[in-house]
């Protein structure tokens, strides 16, 4: 196995420290252990993925990006986010954290998939780009029917808080296509930086 970068070392790190810090006081500490959970399990599965199949430092940084963003939300169930209270001139009727982890994962999912589709699948740089936003569309179709599932054993309200959906019936449509909207606009700009031509970085 190869050894990792100092720097992957730390995001790792900061990942291990943001798991219990996500469920220290969190709001719905049932909720929050649905979505912490995950993190903890995949994080050893992590260290000997990046070791066995070395990223750059660029796309374990988009990815420790969006899972610490996703522990930050999930300290309040995503909804509750008081990001209205730290900038009131963002405050609106309803609460749309959950809408920019969205499109932040579209985002950021870009520069590690298409490395990986570079690296290691034998893909062309366009055809990862293709890939690599199909993934995403994928992926979040695929949350959303996990999340639904999920509706099914949990009780309404612990189900209504941990979705986020807030009374809006075409959710789930919004959040794939946040997620969708985040993969395209970035596209451009992971085509242009070919940072696989430097797999060291």
């Amino acid at each position: 196995m190869t050894p990792l970068p100092r720097a992957q070392g730390w995001m790792l790190a900061a990942v291990t420290l943001g798991i219990p810090l996500s469920a220290w006081g969190a709001l719905y500490p049932s909720n929050t252990w649905l979505q912490v959970g995950p993190v903890a399990i995949a994080l050893p599965f992590a260290w000997r993925t990046l070791a066995r199949a070395p990223l750059s430092t660029a796309s374990a940084a988009c990815i420790t990006a969006f899972v610490l963003l996703h522990l930050f939300a999930a300290r309040w169930s995503y909804s509750f986010v008081p990001y209205d209270t730290w900038l009131p001139a963002l405050a609106s009727e309803r609460n749309h954290f959950d809408r920019l982890v969205h499109f932040a994962f579209g985002a950021l999912a870009m520069v590690p998939v298409v490395e990986a589709g570079v690296r290691y699948w034998g893909l062309s740089p366009r055809m990862a780009l293709v890939f690599a936003v199909l993934f995403v569309l994928a992926v979040g179709g695929f949350y959303e029917i996990f999340e639904w599932s999920l509706t099914l054993a949990l009780a309404p309200e612990a189900a209504g808080a941990y979705n986020g959906e807030q009374g809006d019936m075409f959710d789930a449509q919004k959040d794939m296509a946040l997620a969708g909207l985040g993969a395209v606009l970035v596209a451009p700009w992971v085509a242009g930086a070919r940072w696989w031509e430097g797999r060291g970085q």
